[in-house]
């Protein structure tokens, strides 16, 4: 069974990591289900174990964190949806991409329910979304904007950290970073693509397309 938790308001960052470190030791001894947690953060930056220095471009703008997740630096705020995965991946096949994949799918699925085309792209972590109306890269293909990102962390095989996507955040607030390391794209979310779509429309979203993709049990 998969527990669902919502958190009203801003949640501290170093809150939520004690509290998903204690949820994941508690998941592995069998103490307690699995679990997925909605909130939102107040703005701050995060650097992940792959992040660069030169990335953090405005380091006194906010906030940042050190953390041990997967990934560089990315940006967390009102107005976008942090959809931290407690579960256990060992229990899902041992596979880290696999994990990883059906993350991803997720995202898509989830992206999918508003009429929204999110895909992957080789080389780059998240899920991006295709801006036709903006001009074209260098190589002529289609520009292409990140409006979610992924980064997880894994200890006796229960992931923690997990996912955001970026509903209605400030996207401003994303020019103190190279998002992902990743300097040219752009961001958006799925208010900036004309969807006036609320935190409790993809709330809802995400616990359905969680079904199909995973086909867990939920406790709601």
């Amino acid at each position: 069974m998969v527990e669902w938790i919502t958190t009203p308001g801003l949640t501290d960052y170093r809150t939520a990591e004690a509290w998903m470190e204690s949820r994941a030791n508690a998941i592995a001894a069998g103490e307690a289900d699995e679990c997925i947690w909605l909130l939102e953060h107040p703005p701050l930056y995060t650097a992940g174990t792959s992040a660069k220095p030169a990335d953090l471009t405005d380091p006194d703008r906010f906030p940042v964190f050190g953390t041990r997740r997967g990934g560089q630096y990315t940006y967390h705020g009102p107005g976008q949806r942090v959809a931290y995965t407690l579960l256990d991946v060992g229990k899902r096949g041992h596979d880290v991409r696999a994990f990883v994949k059906d993350l991803e799918t997720w995202v898509i699925e989830t992206l999918a329910s508003f009429n929204v085309r999110g895909e992957i792209r080789e080389g780059r972590v998240g899920v991006w979304v295709e801006r036709p109306e903006k001009p074209p890269q260098l190589d002529g293909s289609p520009a292409e904007d990140k409006i979610a990102a992924i980064g997880i962390r894994l200890r006796k095989w229960i992931s923690f950290h997990g996912l955001s996507i970026n509903v209605e955040p400030d996207l401003s607030h994303f020019e103190g970073i190279v998002p992902c390391g990743i300097s040219d794209h752009g961001v958006t979310s799925l208010v900036d693509l004309g969807l006036p779509v609320t935190m409790d429309d993809v709330d809802v979203a995400l616990k359905q397309s969680f079904e199909t993709v995973f086909g867990s049990e939920s406790l709601l």
